[in-house]
């Protein structure tokens, strides 16, 4: 039985992301794409939030997948066939982001029914003899079905008032892991963290799309200047995640206490604090996109908002990780994120192109103050790292 399924966590402590994983995770790749260019269709105010909150959806949908895989098999064939069929009903969801919020509302609703009972299936399956597992399923199965109900009955309204009535089925599902306790479950903590950081990775991928897109069929010269620093913002936000605080904060939660202290900070570090990263990651690809495509007229609010909102959420996001894993606040990143959003204004008046370097210049200084301020302990932070991976 052993062989077959995977329950605890010591089962698959030390093993890194699957193939099949990575490769249900491709179709996140559509997906975030799909978000990105409904709210370059409809670049005002509701069409950016509902673009977010459609990656709300579809985020919760993965953060399904990312518990799951720390209690099943991903290489029992049962398992797989699972995962193919989610596989399928997210690529349906993916199909129907840009009419999500008009004559696919209710073809996006029950294929996201779908992604979400095909985790739950899982879990009842890993759980069937642990009881503590089981019941936190049990609690997890009330608070989907509930928010899953409330989007299939949203889908049959229009305009605002579906966006409104998701907006609650998105709160109620993502609120059930928080109200109705997290004793029973399982993870292993090294896998988790990097497969929060792949989707990271993931989501950054979308931004680099977004600058080929926005470029189109022709490259000027300014176009092409306006994509190299496009990718040098992208590289910023990889740095300012994996150079030191991906690695404190997988090794903070492999110390944690196992049980419930450990699952609350997996729940609340992970699966709640890095949607806010990933919509920052998304707001910025949005105005890049649209800087691309007219880089020597001013971006328009929305569009300024994306880029210097998007990196200012992304930021915050970092400062609210730091807080839950050691209470201590990051106020250099606060700083500049309200720096870069006191300068929106100003964004408006002025060339797209010298806004998105203002972007970069500033996120670059961030990381060369950093870097030299950490010293020492960075060394040690990432040495420390090099030699376990030795050792494993």
């Amino acid at each position: 039985m052993e062989g077959r399924r995977r329950l605890t966590t010591a089962m698959r402590e030390g093993e890194r992301v699957s193939p099949l994983e990575l490769f249900f995770d491709l179709v996140f790749v559509l997906a975030i794409t799909q978000c990105t260019q409904l709210m370059s269709d409809h670049p005002s105010w509701g069409g950016v939030g509902k673009g977010l909150l459609v990656l709300g959806l579809l985020w919760w949908a993965w953060v399904g997948y990312s518990w799951i895989t720390s209690v099943v098999d991903p290489e029992d064939d049962s398992v797989r066939i699972v995962v193919f069929a989610a596989m399928a009903a997210m690529l349906i969801v993916a199909l129907a982001v840009p009419r999500a919020f008009g004559e696919l509302a209710l073809e996006f609703a029950l294929a996201y029914a779908a992604v979400r009972y095909g985790q739950l299936g899982l879990f009842m399956i890993a759980s069937r003899d642990t009881p503590d597992l089981r019941h936190s399923v049990l609690t997890l199965a009330g608070s989907t079905t509930v928010g899953v109900g409330v989007l299939v009955g949203g889908s049959f309204l229009d305009g605002d008032a579906q966006a409104a009535v998701w907006a609650v089925a998105l709160a109620l599902d993502m609120a059930g892991p928080y109200f109705f306790g997290s004793e029973g479950w399982r993870l292993v903590p090294a896998h988790f963290a990097e497969r929060h950081g792949l989707i990271v990775i993931i989501a950054l991928g979308e931004s680099i799309v977004a600058i080929g897109i926005g470029v189109g069929g022709e490259l000027s010269l300014g176009q092409g200047v306006a994509a190299v620093v496009g990718v040098g913002i992208a590289a910023a936000m990889w740095w300012l995640y994996f150079d030191v605080v991906a690695l404190v904060a997988a090794r903070r939660l492999a110390r944690a206490a196992v049980g419930r202290v450990q699952n609350e900070m997996a729940r609340d570090s992970y699966s709640y604090l890095h949607f806010p990263m990933i919509a920052g990651i998304v707001l910025v690809a949005l105005g890049m996109k649209k800087t691309l495509g007219h880089i020597d007229d001013p971006l328009k609010t929305v569009p300024a908002f994306a880029l210097l909102g998007g990196m200012a959420i992304y930021l915050m996001a970092h400062v609210s990780f730091r807080y839950r894993h050691i209470r201590t606040i990051n106020s250099r990143r606060a700083a500049l994120a309200v720096v870069l959003l006191a300068f929106l204004p100003i964004a408006t008046e002025i060339p797209a192109l010298a806004t998105v370097s203002v972007v970069a210049v500033l996120a670059w200084l961030l990381i060369v103050y950093e870097t030299r301020s950490y010293g020492a302990a960075r060394d040690r932070v990432r040495h420390e790292e090099f030699a376990h991976e030795a050792a494993t």
